[in-house]
């Protein structure tokens, strides 16, 4: 029994904790796809200079009127508006494709990119690509590894293995053939058919012996870490469009691993030395940045270069990058020109000789990223201490996040840097630039003076007054054109440039920008195209809101005096709805049949428009045609279901029908689904008792009750419209209570009579909220 009772505990526990990861799973997919949705409406936000709200609701409904989920069209205007790896990527598996249910590639690269940046480490980064992008590709575990400069790796993030796999594999040392040091080693992506069979040791190596692929991942031409995809079965056959999209992940991985640097301490590692461990320790504690440099001597005992052992917690690298891109990097690779005579360079090689400290208030620190030098000033501290130096730099305010914000600019805009030493020939791009124009980074740069060659000749004109501002008027200036590549791809540019001016006015060089800006040029395109189809619409709305509202207005004037009929005194009071595209199909009728009795009658058409207006007349000129048969309201109504469920398209209505015996004064009234007439008496108001009967149109066949009461002179009964009394903050109920106080009222009488009096004062004090049309018929016994 205990037994039994303990199983059952086990498996309520194991329920909760695989309904609570079902939960986290869901979460993070919404998580992510927020991200895309919120990234896909801030490009809304600019392209139509709308309000969040506004680009939100825009981005549903296009979504809805396309046919397509809001994450996919999400994806298709992030596509558009970046023209990066993932959307060339999505629009060339489309076209191969040949098919729109194949286009989810771009929604689910798009995905895993929107997680990736929304992630707080890289361990969330793993888990996105295999949810979003790897799944789907058949790969069942992704590891991340980071890649360190001494050739070891570190895990910096998994998903898809055991709980255990990942705390074996957190440090790979140097020398160790895996198959993600066989991808660096190669500098290109390294596949397996099978794990057992490549005879290499890697993270689920126990679990996970099939198909392995190893990716390396990449910025700004250095190699970071590598991406390890894991299939459970032998590795299936992968189109180009595939490694493609392995490469495009791998990308996103190096951004993790640049925005979430990883620790490097391996808690495996043999003993530190003491003293390198307090100076670490000291590193640590101070709040300015500091590096810890490591001398690397050559065989005249002379350093040759410093190995950046350390860099503390508050370290922020000048130039916007991340700190794992500088530990563990050679000083001179990190920042090539503090080479320069009398730079960083020679201040710690001078320390590290003489063992005396240098300290400076302003120094210059330079340092190249992308191909363009970035330079700021900084309070330099340098003491030697041991075997190592520390440095200590107090940065200027703000430099670091302006450097990265540059950094993150040029990216998420496509801008090219340029700077062209006119005295020397020197052009200095930037990856950027060599993409926009198609060629490989290893291409000749294109100077200026040849640019006209690569643009469309109608923009060639254009291309001469920007040199000609550039170079003679020496005056900083921008143009658009259409750059022609050789690969035959036209895309729009815009380039903003200015002249670099020596002690003698001479233009000795010029720096700029190109932008990429196609996509906001299609978008124009679209865009002016959808307001000509906008306009054109809005131009048709309105005029069918017209007819509708002279066809309204034709059957049924707002408002005429009193009419006599035999012994009964009608008025009737139509509101219109106050805006024009509200139209409805409000309706009513007072007419004296053959037989001697009175048709009055009161109908709302559901809906508004054009077809609500024609509704309203088809069922107003059906019930005066059938009320000459001489059957009473109840069959009048029975009639008139059917007409409306057949003969017209998709219509419902409501409607009261009376019929008023002038001899005997009697009054023989049915409903569909409509409110009940008042009958005003003697100073009270109160309903007439109600009759069942439904709402016109809902079936085929309806039967309706019909009600009697005796009419005396003096007395009036109200039929009217819904719009009279409707709240959106009250219940039907009681807007009625309402509606018979205000017309149990005593009032002053006006000059249009009592009756009239009487309906003016209804529309005015009865508080309806709901902008629809009210008709009002008031009915008096003589």
């Amino acid at each position: 029994m205990a037994a039994a009772e303990g199983a059952g505990a086990v498996g309520r526990l194991a329920g909760t904790v695989h309904r609570l990861q079902g939960q986290l799973r869901r979460a993070q997919a919404e998580a992510d796809g927020r991200a895309l949705v919120d990234l896909a409406s801030g490009i809304l936000v600019e392209r139509l200079r709308c309000s969040p709200v506004e680009a939100a609701a825009q981005l549903e409904g296009l979504a809805a009127q396309a046919g397509l989920s809001t994450l996919e069209l999400a994806a298709d205007l992030v596509n558009q508006a970046t023209r990066d790896d993932i959307a060339g990527l999505a629009r060339d598996f489309v076209a191969e494709a040949g098919q729109p249910a194949r286009a989810s590639v771009g929604l689910r690269l798009r995905s895993a990119e929107a997680g990736a940046l929304s992630a707080g480490d890289a361990q969330s980064v793993a888990q996105s690509i295999l949810q979003h992008a790897l799944a789907p590709l058949g790969a069942v575990a992704v590891a991340i590894w980071a890649a360190h400069a001494d050739q070891s790796l570190s895990l910096a993030g998994s998903a898809g293995f055991g709980d255990e796999e990942p705390a074996r594999w957190r440090h790979v040392p140097p020398g160790v053939p895996t198959p993600a040091r066989r991808a660096l080693d190669n500098r290109a992506t390294t596949s397996y058919d099978t794990l057992a069979g490549a005879a290499l040791p890697s993270i689920g190596l126990r679990e996970l012996s099939g198909g392995r692929v190893a990716v390396p991942a990449g910025a700004g031409g250095r190699i970071i870490g590598v991406l390890e995809i894991c299939w459970a079965e032998p590795l299936p056959v992968r189109s180009q469009s595939v490694d493609r999209q392995l490469q495009v992940l791998a990308e996103l991985c190096a951004i993790a691993l640049e925005s979430h640097p990883f620790s490097e301490q391996d808690p495996r590692s043999k003993q530190p030395d003491p003293r390198l461990t307090e100076l670490l320790d000291l590193a640590d504690g101070l709040n300015d940045p500091c590096l810890v440099l490591q001398p690397l001597l050559d065989t005249a005992d002379t350093p040759a270069d410093f190995l950046i052992r350390h860099v503390n917690t508050g370290f922020v690298d000048f130039a916007g990058r991340p700190r794992n891109m500088i530990a563990g990097a050679l000083l001179l690779d990190a920042y090539p020109l503090v080479a320069e005579p009398g730079g960083l360079f020679d201040k710690v090689e001078h320390v590290l000789a003489t063992g005396e400290p240098f300290r400076a208030e302003r120094m210059r620190l330079a340092a190249v990223v992308d191909t363009v030098p970035l330079t700021t000033q900084a309070q330099v501290s340098i003491s030697r201490q041991g075997a190592h130096v520390l440095v200590v730099l107090r940065l200027e305010d703000g430099t670091p996040k302006v450097a990265s914000l540059l950094q993150h600019a040029q990216r998420l805009g496509r801008i090219g840097g340029f700077e062209e030493n006119l005295i020397t020939g020197d052009i200095a791009w930037n990856d950027t630039l060599f993409d926009l124009y198609g060629l490989p980074p290893t291409a000749e740069p294109i100077p200026l003076d040849q640019l006209a060659a690569h643009v469309h000749p109608d923009d060639a004109h254009s291309i001469g007054r920007f040199l000609r501002s550039l170079l003679h008027h020496h005056r900083p200036a921008s143009t658009a054109f259409r750059l022609q590549r050789a690969d035959s791809v036209a895309r729009h540019i815009r380039v903003v440039a200015e002249p670099v001016l020596d002690e003698n006015a001479r233009v000795t060089s010029v720096r700029g920008a190109y932008q990429d800006v196609s996509a906001q040029h299609w978008t124009e395109v679209a865009l002016a195209a959808t307001r000509d189809q906008l306009a054109q619409s809005q131009q048709e709305t309105a005029e069918r809101n017209r007819l509708a509202l002279r066809l309204q207005h034709a059957i049924m004037p707002p408002s005429h005096g009193t009419v006599d009929l035999h012994n009964l005194s009608v008025a009737v009071r139509y509101r219109p709805a106050e805006k024009d595209h509200l139209v409805g199909g409000d309706w009513y009728d007072a007419v004296a049949l053959p037989s001697g009795q009175v048709l009055l009658c009161v109908g709302d058409v559901a809906g508004h428009g054009i077809e609500a207006a024609t509704g309203m007349v088809a069922l107003r000129n059906a019930l005066r045609g059938l009320a000459t048969t001489g059957a009473g309201p109840a069959q009048l109504l029975a009639w008139l279901n059917t007409v409306t469920h057949h003969l017209t398209d998709n219509v419902t209505a409501t409607a009261v029908c009376g019929l008023y015996d002038p001899g005997s004064r009697q009054l023989r009234w049915a409903r569909a689904g409509h409110l009940p007439p008042v009958l005003l008496r003697d100073g009270k108001a109160a309903t007439l008792p109600k009759v069942g009967g439904i709402l016109l149109g809902a079936v085929g066949q309806a039967t309706y009750e019909e009600g009697h009461t005796q009419l005396e002179p003096g007395d009036t009964l109200l039929m009217y419209t819904d719009g009279l009394i409707e709240r959106r903050d009250r219940s039907v109920q009681d807007s009625l209570e309402s509606l018979l106080q205000v017309a149990g009222e005593p009032r002053q009488l006006g000059r249009g009579g009592q009756l009239e009096d009487q309906l003016d004062h209804l529309l005015r004090y009865t508080n309806a909220d709901t902008d629809d049309d009210t008709c009002l018929i008031g009915v008096t016994v003589r």
